[in-house]
């Protein structure tokens, strides 16, 4: 095969980065650009994402833990300090409050003097993922389409190179989806965006709304099989743009998507095995010439133990360099091409993502088919099959469910110094700064801002502009977010868990689940209930549900009655609930870092309703260091990412509930 005539530009590299503060993480920017990344990739802090400042009751715990606090203009001009936009590739993820972020990143940029036709970035906008799998919403689907529409029409007239919206299959993946489903649900999403903006009637160049839709997909370490899932992702993106849009510009058909790839794939058991996971994961996104990632951003080996250190994320960024700059790939066409085996599993993807397409679209399309709780389900279903393959032995994970043996790490042994740890006082040190902020600004042109913002709200005209004279009144994130709340209302997803089966509720007698059944109903007959109760909550911001409704199934299929209200709930909710429920266990899962503040909290609730006795379990992303406090607080087991046998989980949970009756030892074996 003939070398390219010339040698491919590589992809745009970043880092996804953002904590504590926003003069942290411009330090950061500014080394890691300095280390050669030449795009930026911000994480924002779960307030931000959400419409909260961080003196907010549920940003509790949360400020400054997953990504960077931004409240106000003077937040995001710290955080871009020394960086010339002009020049910058910036990514934010940032979804519900999206509008709101650009906005910020807009004026800053013009304060710099930058013209607003040379910015050039993505804003992650996809808010219908965040109803399954992420939880970052606020609004209901509606009304977030319509966020949507309007930022993406302002930025085709003012920003041209700006993608104003990014479509994620990542979440999807995460949550538990198939190739086919991950390709299907994705083009569904994009198919909703762009008929709500030829809807509106606001875009007259429709082919140039089509250019700058941008996806942000996961990669798997079946890299192969992700290779032809970018394939295929392609040749469907040009079909749809064709037939239901009769868009012809080549251009603006192309499949423009950024990647990172698989985080929650990562595994906290022999987490040095994740360097060869991430390296064999960004192969799939790279080595087909004609589906290759235009961004790509990886995460670091350790981020299944915490939260990665600026070393870390080094390393992930010369993992790209050395594929990009060492080997030969990007000097030949696509490899792929005339290959019998690709094309048929490219040919298969594509015919199993239409006829899920076409459900979807059968159905009303994405939102409807989100409303009526279908995706969900099915994402929780195909996540119980997944979890059901790995803790039967069929999918092999290499150091977890096959050759546990090894050696102690060098790369861990230095405990809690493994990881990048949060100062709590980064949280009182934001409230302050945001205080000072508030009693700076001119009220009377905050309240005409928020004014101007409630009623184009309450009308159908862009919002963008109404948000970007907030933004020049120094509205912070919460006031305007509430503002919107009140026109718009919140939304509760649905959780997935209305007729899910867990996979792994096998029925043959004998069988583990059939052993943990019969603990379950033993247990139950001694206390003399009619059912064990367990409440699973998820107190704070994190919306990261999958572990708990994994969980929730298959304690469900073991016989407890399980009470779950979802996603973003404060601690007297919590405890509200056990409290209402009569609930024998309660079970608390946090994956955003913020867990010591949030389970204390609960405790302190529970305390307070004479329920000392009621035992807790918390499961999440915790350190051994705070797994250790959290015991001596009372709580009864701690469970992390190496816990991966969830049978073995429900039936730890059976012995909780014993031990805070003071039941004897009752063992029934698998047979």
């Amino acid at each position: 095969m003939a070398k390219l005539p010339e040698r491919d530009r590589p992809w745009v590299m970043r880092t996804y980065a953002g904590h504590s503060s926003a003069a942290a993480s411009n330090a950061l920017f500014r080394r890691n650009l300095g280390k050669g990344q030449t795009g930026l990739s911000v994480a924002f802090d779960l307030p931000t994402q959400t419409g909260y400042d961080p003196d907010a009751e549920l940003a509790r715990g949360e400020v400054g833990r997953v990504g960077v606090p931004v409240a106000h203009l003077g937040d995001i001009r710290t955080l871009f300090d020394g960086i010339d936009l002009g020049l910058a590739n910036t990514s934010m993820t940032i979804n519900a409050t999206a509008m709101w972020l650009l906005s910020l990143y807009v004026t800053v940029a013009r304060e710099q003097g930058a013209p607003l036709a040379s910015l050039a970035g993505t804003t992650q906008n996809d808010i219908v993922k965040e109803y399954l799998s992420r939880g970052t919403h606020i609004f209901p689907p509606g009304p977030s389409l319509r966020l949507t529409t309007d930022t993406i029409a302002w930025t085709v007239a003012n920003c041209p190179k700006w993608n104003p919206v990014n479509i994620c299959s990542y979440h999807l993946q995460e949550a538990g989806a198939t190739p086919v489903q991950e390709v299907a649900f994705a083009l569904a999403t994009a198919i909703a965006v762009l008929d709500a903006v030829r809807d509106s009637g606001q875009v007259a160049d429709f082919a140039a709304v089509a250019a700058r839709i941008s996806f942000f997909v996961n990669a798997s370490v079946r890299f192969v099989e992700e290779t032809a899932k970018m394939r295929a992702f392609g040749l469907l993106w040009d079909r749809i743009l064709t037939d239901r849009y009769e868009i012809s510009d080549k251009s603006a058909k192309r499949f423009r998507y950024g990647v990172q790839v698989n985080s929650l794939g990562l595994t906290e058991s022999q987490p040095e095995n994740n360097v060869q996971r991430i390296v064999l994961e960004m192969l799939g996104v790279t080595l087909s010439r004609d589906a290759r990632a235009r961004a790509v951003q990886l995460p670091a080996w350790n981020e299944a133990l915490g939260l990665p250190r600026p070393w870390d994320q080094q390393w992930s960024l010369r993992m790209q360099q050395v594929l990009a700059f060492e080997s030969d790939l990007l000097e030949y066409p696509d490899l792929f091409e005339g290959s019998h085996v690709m094309t048929a599993l490219v040919d298969d993807l594509v015919a199993g993502a239409t006829a899920e397409l076409d459900r979807v679209l059968e159905m009303g399309g994405v939102v409807a088919a989100v409303e009526s709780g279908y995706l969900k389900s099915a994402l929780v279903a195909s996540l119980a099959e997944r979890r059901g393959r790995m803790e039967r032995g069929e999918d092999v994970v290499v150091g977890v469910n096959r050759f546990p043996e090894t050696e102690p790490s060098p790369l861990v042994a230095a405990g809690a110094a493994a990881i990048e740890q949060i100062d709590p006082a980064v949280e009182s040190a934001a409230v302050e700064s945001l205080l000072a902020w508030r009693a700076a600004r001119t009220p009377a042109d905050v309240d005409n801002a928020l004014e101007r913002l409630r009623q184009v709200a309450g009308g159908t005209g862009n919002l963008m502009e109404a948000t970007l004279d907030c933004v020049r009144a120094g509205v912070t994130t919460g006031e305007w977010a509430s503002v919107l709340r009140d026109v718009f209302g919140e939304y509760r997803a649905p959780t997935g868990l209305t007729g899910a089966v867990s996979a792994g509720a096998s029925t043959v007698p004998g069988s583990a689940l059939v052993a943990v059944r019969e603990r379950v109903r033993r247990t139950a007959e001694e206390l003399g209930a009619g059912r064990l109760r367990m409440l699973v909550g998820k107190p704070g911001l994190d919306g990261h549900s999958n572990g708990a409704e994994q969980i929730a199934v298959r304690a469900r299929d073991a016989g407890f009655e399980v009470v779950y209200q979802g996603i973003r709930l404060t601690s007297a909710q919590i405890v509200a609930a056990a409290v209402e429920e009569d609930v024998d266990l309660v079970g608390l899962s946090v994956l955003s870092g913020s867990h010591l503040a949030a389970v204390a909290s609960v405790l302190e609730g529970l305390r307070a309703e004479g329920l000392d006795d009621l035992p807790v379990v918390v499961g999440g992303i915790i350190p051994p260091s705070d797994a250790a406090t959290l015991l001596a607080s009372g709580v009864a087991r701690v469970f992390t990412p190496k816990d991966f046998a969830i049978t073995d989980v429900v039936d730890e949970l059976v012995t909780v509930v014993r031990e805070a009756h003071k039941l004897p030892i009752l063992v029934i074996q698998a047979q």
